[in-house]
């Protein structure tokens, strides 16, 4: 499973006071955290400052740098910003957060993305009301892959986000994204799944509770990628032992590897 470090967000209270007073050190500790817990890519996002969010994500993209070499997922939703943070990662190729089917911004992105060679998180999203269906989902990420491939970029560097709403208004997404999931990956061998989690639990008590038992479904189902708090040590040994039981982690290893390290108990 491959983890994205979600915990660099400007959604976040803590992240956004760091913003405001440009506190270098206060990110650098959310990186280095993620980093020691597992992740692969570190999640960087500044998106809750109009008119100045291209400055907040390269001040990201530059603080996370100086603490590790691992990979960068730039997560904007302005084309702007994203080609302004771009040429400013050095190293792996970065991961773009994302692209859909919305014109404007979908030929803004690929441009980008066609450009630096990234990685990218398809969402299954177009112009019209979000898919809420199984059908609509795998509708609307397949129109997705199809035009990413055309374009000239590998499946293996789309991951595919079917996009689960809260269970709080919408008693059926849960189910629907798992289903969309396991129908992307037979249909696109090859591609990857990816998901934002925490949306699952939205307007819920015991959300981190809602979260585990929606992971370990979308791992059944195929799952290969999450946009998590690694530091989360219940949700990731959740994980560890759903990869395990659903046959995608050969002999266990991980799951050992996890349990000699004290991560799981």
């Amino acid at each position: 499973m491959l983890i994205v470090g979600e915990r660099v967000n400007a959604s976040r209270k803590a992240i956004r006071a760091a913003l405001e007073k440009f506190d270098a050190e206060a990110i650098a500790a959310e990186v280095r955290m993620q980093v020691a817990a597992g992740a692969h890519y570190i999640d960087v996002n500044g998106g809750t400052f109009p008119g100045r969010e291209a400055e907040m994500l390269c001040w990201l993209v530059d603080r996370a740098q100086e603490v590790t070499d691992l990979p960068l997922c730039l997560d904007t939703s302005d084309p702007a910003a994203l080609a302004a943070a771009l040429p400013r990662v050095r190293g792996p190729r970065p991961m773009v957060n994302s692209i859909n089917l919305e014109r404007d911004r979908y030929a803004r992105v690929l441009q980008l993305v066609l450009e630096h060679k990234a990685k990218v998180i398809a969402l299954a999203q177009g112009e019209e009301v979000p898919a809420s269906t199984t059908v609509l989902k795998v509708e609307l990420a397949s129109r997705l892959v199809d035009a990413l491939v055309a374009a000239g970029v590998a499946l293996d560097d789309i991951y595919v986000d079917p996009l689960v709403f809260p269970v709080a208004t919408d008693s059926g997404s849960a189910q629907a994204t798992i289903g969309a999931i396991g129908e992307i990956m037979a249909r696109y061998p090859g591609v990857h799944t990816v998901c934002g989690l925490t949306n699952v639990s939205f307007g819920l008590p015991a959300r981190k509770l809602v979260n585990r038992v929606f992971l370990a479904g979308a791992i059944a189902a195929g799952m290969d990628a999450a946009i998590i708090d690694p530091t989360d040590t219940q949700l990731m040994a959740v994980m560890y032992g759903a990869e395990a039981v659903f046959g995608r982690d050969e002999y266990c290893m991980n799951f050992l590897g996890a349990f000699q390290s004290g991560a799981i108990s």
